[in-house]
């Protein structure tokens, strides 16, 4: 038994703490908005511009105009603002996001991180990420814990394009939560009936407790 990707948002999400202003990247990230994070008062940030937003919008009720960083309908919690685009990047590049979540295709025991490129594919844009990696003050993952051929996505060391160098804080998979811890990972948590030895098969550098 494993996580749901729904399941990793909420157990990722009970690492926000309140007050924070949290940027959510493309893909898997965006299901941390619908989280219910009880009384805790988290600040969305999308770097299109949008500040302050909520879970997704309800059938039905959608603003075609208010889109996440996924494209997805969303809605505006009570003070949210929309900016322009270099100013929602002034408050990424200012320093101001405590944490963005973003997904991956790679993550390193030395903290590094591979987003933007497949190997052997053509073209990949960076986007976003490259700002939010090097300014934000933490970098939380989420990902597969293997490819779709088996190949595990928790390495030594990247084999991709890296996005940015030693920044990783956090990394969740649906085998558990972990975080880079040098030559290892560290683990934090695992997912119902998930254990030790699971975890290790499916990664390719050593695993501690």
């Amino acid at each position: 038994m494993s996580w749901t990707r729904p399941q990793m948002a909420e157990r990722l999400a009970r690492e926000l703490q309140d007050g924070w202003i949290v940027n959510l990247g493309v893909g898997m990230p965006t299901l941390v908005c619908d989280v219910d994070l009880g009384d805790r008062e988290v600040i969305f940030h999308a770097e299109n511009g949008v500040i302050g937003f909520g879970p997704v919008a309800a059938p039905g009720h959608e603003d075609v105009n208010l889109v996440d960083a996924s494209r997805r309908h969303i809605t505006l919690n009570p003070g949210a603002a929309i900016v322009h685009h270099a100013d929602s990047f002034a408050l990424i590049r200012g320093g101001r996001i405590d944490v963005t979540i973003l997904g991956s295709y790679e993550a390193a025991a030395n903290g590094d991180f591979a987003n933007w490129k497949v190997k052997g594919a053509k073209g990949g844009v960076i986007g976003g990420a490259m700002d939010l990696a090097a300014c934000a003050k933490r970098v939380f993952l989420m990902l597969e814990h293997r490819m779709r051929d088996g190949t595990p996505r928790l390495l030594a060391r990247c084999t991709l394009p890296i996005t940015a160098r030693g920044v990783v804080t956090l990394v969740v998979t649906e085998l558990g939560l972990f975080s880079p811890a040098g030559e290892a990972f560290k683990v934090h948590d695992l997912a119902p009936g998930v254990n030790l030895d699971d975890v290790r098969a499916a990664t390719a550098c050593p695993v501690t407790e």
